[in-house]
């Protein structure tokens, strides 16, 4: 038979039965809406802690002194000229920073903490959270500023604020402590506590000048959109042969880790919704195809062959599938329109900060997501018309006509 023949034939029979191929379209819907929505949260999850990770002071790429990672002191240095600049495409660059990170004892007229002692150059610090925080009080102003700026929840815990005297103990390049007061700039403020009990920030000349050594412990590299991080990971290797050179997976390996079981869960529940789909899918076309045993019965007995009886099951259910899709689609980047603003998680600000999320979670839909559920739903739905369509060719025109 002719494909526009039977094409008609399925166009029509979807509206025989209104309520039961409306009830099917609106699962499909739900099914859909419900995986594009589910798969553009993950998704946001997913990015938002490769982008936490990646502005913790990590970036992309970062170079740092043979053994910094198991011990992060000043020994564990080198020295950078100061006119380098990476040898990276401007469109791929987004920027770079060379810093001082040494651990360090923290005091103030009434209490002691350790932290992370950071040397600075603000105007190179755009690529990292520093850049971004709010800050209550001064920022640093240049690479020479002497003062420190600390995290508001260190601030709390030391019992502390803007304006007072801070003093640091650290060690020198010579392996004895250096000590040293400060005055407080500034405290920043970021989402979750984590960064800012660690973290104290100083001009990066200033602590060259308290360690005595004018050095750095990193660089670190960020890049832009989809960076090629492995290519410019090579070309900067062979540029430092005597440093280590390691990407954020590397730096971040429980955030990567997260980051390769996000696309896990995202396929996950995929299968569990279409799994869901495809058995009510099969229940109603097995239902359409009994009620429909004469009108087979007849088709076959006037000449219809069994592979056109094939095809126009699969047809009807394929029609029903690709509305449902396409609905389901429309509906689910409306909703995600919806809350295009993000998800505010303050409420769970210390469960999200130990996952290294912000407390805003902003779905991102992506277009390879949506064409894979589109692709797979309608895979699904002609391997789910297969059974009924086998149950209609069974059907003997004879007895099809005596019932």
């Amino acid at each position: 038979m002719p494909l526009k023949l039977l094409l008609q034939l399925s166009h029509r029979n979807l509206f025989r039965h209104k309520r039961r191929n409306f009830m099917l379209l609106l699962a499909i819907v739900v099914a859909v809406s419900g995986v594009t929505v589910m798969n553009s949260l993950i998704r946001g999850f997913q990015y938002d802690m490769q982008d936490a990770a990646v502005s913790n002071l990590t970036g992309h790429v970062k170079i740092l002194a043979p053994g910094y990672l198991d011990d992060p002191s000043i020994e564990k240095s080198f020295r950078l000229a100061k006119d380098w600049q990476p040898d990276i495409d401007p469109k791929q660059l987004e920027g770079w920073a060379a810093r001082i990170r040494i651990p360090a004892v923290i005091m103030s007229e009434r209490e002691t903490r350790g932290v992370q002692f950071v040397g600075v150059d603000p105007t190179q610090e755009g690529i990292s959270f520093l850049g971004s925080a709010a800050y209550r009080g001064e920022r640093l102003q240049s690479a020479a500023d002497r003062r420190v700026v600390i995290g508001q929840a260190l601030a709390e815990q030391l019992n502390t604020d803007v304006g007072r005297r801070l003093v640091l103990i650290t060690q020198g390049a010579d392996g004895l402590n250096r000590e040293a007061g400060f005055r407080i700039a500034g405290t920043y403020d970021t989402d979750g506590n984590g960064l800012e009990k660690v973290f104290v920030f100083t001009g990066v000349e200033r602590l060259q000048s308290m360690v005595d050594a004018e050095v750095v412990t990193e660089v670190s590299i960020k890049l832009v959109g989809a960076p090629e991080e492995f290519s410019i990971k090579a070309s900067l290797s062979a540029f430092f042969t005597d440093l280590d050179v390691l990407d954020w997976q590397e730096l971040e390996p429980q955030a990567a880790a997260m980051f390769v079981f996000a696309d896990a869960a995202i396929f996950i529940w995929f299968l569990i919704m279409m799994g869901a789909l495809i058995f009510g899918l099969v229940n109603t076309l097995i239902t359409a195809v009994m009620e429909r045993v004469r009108e087979f019965g007849m088709l076959r007995a006037v000449g219809m062959r069994p592979s056109a009886v094939v095809l126009q099951v699969v047809l009807e259910s394929t029609l029903i599938m690709a509305v449902g899709v396409a609905l389901g689609l429309f509906g689910g980047w409306l909703f995600i329109l919806w809350i295009g603003e993000g998800i505010n998680l303050a409420r769970w600000a210390e469960g999200v900060d130990m996952f290294g999320m912000r407390s805003l979670l902003v779905p991102r839909l992506l277009i390879q997501d949506m064409l894979l559920v589109a692709g797979m739903s309608l895979f699904f739905g002609f391997f789910a018309s297969l059974y009924p369509a086998w149950r209609a060719v069974k059907i003997k025109p004879l007895e099809a006509l005596r019932r």
